[in-house]
């Protein structure tokens, strides 16, 4: 039986009667659930993978919309992030001993998908890290009859120049024993309770900006800093490694802003090309986070998701694939 955890609705601005639970993962850490319910004659339920520094009060909105289209909503706090178990001693860095752990969380919140009853089938939502972990999730089978993206993590944006020393710093700082010690230009600060909107690079919307720093000004212990080298290395090495798999058959859509300055969009579109029946859509003129824009632009992208579901259900996609 799941423990109620803390959530504040008041923040999360989602549907009604949403609920946090504490789940214990395979390696025994605690992650935090949330569930945001639909309707009684649901079409689904959506897991929502967020980012990295990113916590399930974040999502309310989007839960409203899939809400509203007939759609649960499950989210997670990640290993190491929101009000899940820390990885480090210092709370605020963004660190993960192996990328493949993040897969003890998926399961975590699969076990706790099944304890809910939360209706199926089931259909997942992954951002920007929460894309990576996604693509590896799904390529070991998880169980969704079909898949959206925005900003996904298939690869970090920075200059050629950099990537080398990037790979040779994250890799020697774990062989020295530092892979605690923030990646270069970072630092304990939370980006988005310390950025100003005229400056940040994640969304074009003033009020979804003043929503996401109420957020992590009135729950301050939702904040999270830049990401260890440790992080960023396994970062570049799950990339890495997923770039050279091919995609899972599950039918796909990923949504990347115009202005996008965070992931490699180029390996975005190489991923989505090479996609058995994925597609690619750019948000004109957004930035990273596209279900962070302007109200009209997040409800067009959770319908035009919505429409993706509702597609592969009437095709029966996990029925083909398992057959």
């Amino acid at each position: 039986m799941m423990l109620d955890a803390p959530f504040h609705a008041d923040l999360a601005e989602g549907p009604a009667g949403a609920r946090a639970f504490w789940a214990r993962t395979e390696d025994n850490l605690r992650i935090r659930l949330a569930h945001y319910p639909g309707p009684e004659a649901a079409q689904g339920t959506v897991l929502l993978f967020p980012g990295r520094t990113e916590y399930v009060e974040k999502y309310g909105r989007v839960a409203g919309e899939f809400a509203d289209l007939g759609y649960h909503t499950l989210s997670v706090d990640w290993r190491g992030q929101g009000l899940a178990d820390r990885m480090h001693r210092d709370p605020r860095a963004g660190h993960v001993t192996l990328f493949q752990d993040y897969q003890f969380d998926v399961t975590a919140m699969l076990e706790a998908a099944e304890e809910l009853g939360l209706p199926r089938p089931f259909y997942l939502l992954a951002h920007s890290m929460g894309g990576c972990i996604g693509l590896r999730a799904l390529i070991e089978g998880l169980p969704v009859e079909a898949a959206a993206f925005t900003g996904p993590m298939w690869g970090i944006r920075m200059a050629a120049a950099l990537r080398p020393a990037a790979w040779a710093l994250g890799w020697g700082s774990t062989q020295m024993g530092i892979g605690h010690v923030y990646a270069p230009s970072t630092g304990p600060d939370s980006y988005v309770a310390t950025v100003v909107f005229e400056d940040n690079l994640l969304t074009r919307d003033r009020d979804s900006w003043e929503y996401m720093q109420r957020q992590v000004h009135d729950m301050p212990e939702l904040q999270l800093g830049g990401p260890s080298l440790r992080w960023l290395h396994q970062a570049l090495n799950e990339c890495l490694t997923l770039a050279r798999l091919p995609s899972p058959t599950v039918p796909a859509l990923a949504f990347v802003g115009s202005d996008e300055r965070i992931v490699d969009v180029p390996r975005i579109a190489a991923r989505m090309a090479a996609w058995p029946g994925g597609q690619l859509e750019i948000i004109e003129g957004g930035r990273h986070e596209v279900l962070m824009e302007d109200a009209i632009t997040r409800g067009q992208i959770v319908t035009r998701m919505a429409d993706l579901f509702s597609t592969s259900r009437k095709h029966g996609s996990s029925a083909s694939r398992s057959a």
